[in-house]
């Protein structure tokens, strides 16, 4: 496991860390379906496509953080943001088939005559894969903390769960290595296993840019941080009609702030940007704050 000074040092972008992913989830998903195929190990494979997964997330990641950073245009006034939601959906979609198919075969493998993996390869191939996803993972984690970038949090998190899975199949495969042909069954379950794992984080995904479409609030945490930035505001007397959405992974909202009807123009404006400054310095997810300026009312709405 690399120290956080050592990670620290290398002062990587989010861009660079993600191509660093890349490279890395690209060598081992090479490595891990050659060893499946020529070795005849269902679960190695499994792994290497679970390890294609990372390699897509990576790629995502890099659509998101360079869509992000590209300014609204004639044709889109929002933005694009959307364009990495719907990336994460194909994604997803992706995944569900990829583990639909190495279930498929691994069923047709258990009612069928034993095949013994060959060497130990697929073995050694799955506890390599394990430092490096953890390196990956402690070298993005740091990058997304350092960075207040929750999609590299995320990302990162997606290299530990390749760990896990390597860890998974290394199990598997080493019953099946030194059990001999009676233990043979344990490479298709284990791939079965993998598969599984494969489809909870396909339906997380869908899930996630699912809610995203269809315009659902942040968690109650950070509606909780951008109502106390906003409280917090001198100048604010009120407020209320708060309104959130996520967007590529990002947070876009707007509120009604009630000032002093007796203030200029002037100073109710300063007030609403105080506010939207507060918020985006308290809640580092929200990317865009839209603040409409009220005089106090009797009944409220």
């Amino acid at each position: 496991m690399a120290s956080s000074k050592t990670i620290k040092s290398s002062s990587l972008s989010p861009q660079g860390v993600t191509w660093l992913g890349m490279f890395a989830n690209g060598g081992l998903s090479v490595a891990k379906i050659l060893a499946g195929i020529l070795f005849y190990s269902q679960t190695i494979l499994a792994d290497g496509l679970h390890s294609i997964s990372d390699l897509i997330t990576d790629l995502v990641v890099l659509a998101g953080l360079k869509v992000s950073e590209r300014p609204a245009d004639e044709d889109h006034r929002y933005g694009h943001r959307r364009v990495s939601t719907l990336v994460a959906m194909f994604v997803g979609a992706a995944l569900v088939i990829a583990a639909s198919w190495i279930v498929f075969k691994a069923i047709i493998s258990l009612h069928e005559p034993a095949q013994s993996v060959r060497g130990m390869v697929p073995f050694w191939v799955a506890v390599a894969s394990v430092p490096v996803k953890e390196f990956l993972f402690q070298v993005t984690r740091y990058v997304g903390r350092r960075t207040s970038n929750v999609a590299l949090l995320a990302n990162a998190w997606h290299h530990r769960t390749d760990a896990f899975t390597s860890i998974a199949a290394a199990v598997g495969l080493a019953g099946v290595a030194f059990g001999g042909a009676d233990w043979c069954f344990l490479d298709p379950l284990t791939a079965i296993v993998l598969a599984a794992f494969l489809l909870v984080v396909a339906v997380k995904i869908i899930a996630m840019s699912s809610s995203e479409l269809i315009d659902r609030c942040p968690d109650a945490e950070t509606m909780a941080g951008i109502t106390d930035a906003v409280s917090r505001t001198p100048g604010v007397l009120s407020y209320h009609a708060v309104r959130a959405r996520k967007t590529g992974g990002k947070v876009c909202m707007d509120i009604h702030i009630q000032v002093d009807p007796n203030q200029t123009v002037k100073q109710g404006h300063d007030i609403a940007t105080a506010v939207r400054e507060n918020v985006m310095a308290a809640e580092s997810d929200v990317v865009e704050a839209i603040v409409h300026i009220e005089p106090p009312r009797d009944v409220s709405e």
